[in-house]
């Protein structure tokens, strides 16, 4: 019996990867003299996502990364994480 736990325990531990996953993960960012609503055009990088989802913003030039602005800080996640995989393929993006 104490053979049969033995191979249990040790399949699980070599079934679980010593590795942890790639997969990004969010960070903070904060916006120097400036607050959300007062983000010029362009600038850090990020460009509004719609008039109906304010203070949400793309960073860069895809459509990977949301940033939500609270104050003066922004908050950026790849957009699987920050709405879900089900919300967000009707997230509309605006490459330009």
């Amino acid at each position: 019996m104490k053979m049969v736990w033995a191979l249990l325990l040790l399949s699980t531990f070599l079934g679980t990867p010593a590795v942890p996953s790639r997969r990004p993960s969010c960070y903070k960012r904060t916006l120097k003299d400036h607050h959300c609503h007062n983000i010029p055009e362009g600038a850090a990088n990020l460009r509004q996502i719609d008039d109906g989802l304010p203070d949400h913003f793309w960073e860069g030039k895809g459509c990977k990364t949301i940033c939500y602005c609270n104050g003066n800080e922004l908050l950026c996640c790849p957009k699987d994480i920050f709405f879900g995989p089900k919300i967000s393929f009707v997230i509309p993006c605006n490459s330009q």
